[in-house]
């Protein structure tokens, strides 16, 4: 089933923040895009780092970034076939999105933090 796209997030003051999440809604998008960070992945080597990402919701999550213009894939015509997969300038853009992520997570996701606040 397709997603709902907005051509504008102009509605109220949350909206571009609605547009946001919009993009990296995916399960792995948000790691797809930090693994991207630090450069350019083939399919397996991005499969290798999120283990537990079946090969077809990764196509899927792949082909979803490159739709909405985060990541650029390159195929080589050679035998096997050889795609790559690279953050395009607006996915570069996201860089500090992506690690402000990152850091909020490193400091509030710990094991300790989460049992704490469950009990």
């Amino acid at each position: 089933m397709p997603r709902v796209r907005h051509k504008t997030f102009d509605c109220s003051a949350g909206c571009p923040v609605e547009g946001v999440l919009n993009l990296i809604d995916g399960k792995w998008k948000g790691v797809i895009l930090y693994h991207l960070m630090s450069g350019t992945l083939r399919f397996n080597e991005i499969r290798r780092k999120l283990i537990h990402v079946t090969q077809r919701m990764l196509t899927n999550q792949l082909r979803e970034l490159e739709a909405d213009g985060l990541i650029i894939r390159k195929v080589y015509a050679e035998v096997p076939p050889k795609v790559e997969y690279s953050l395009s300038e607006r996915g570069r853009s996201l860089e500090p999105v992506i690690n402000a992520l990152k850091a909020w997570g490193d400091a509030n996701l710990t094991i300790d933090k989460i049992d704490v606040e469950a009990a």
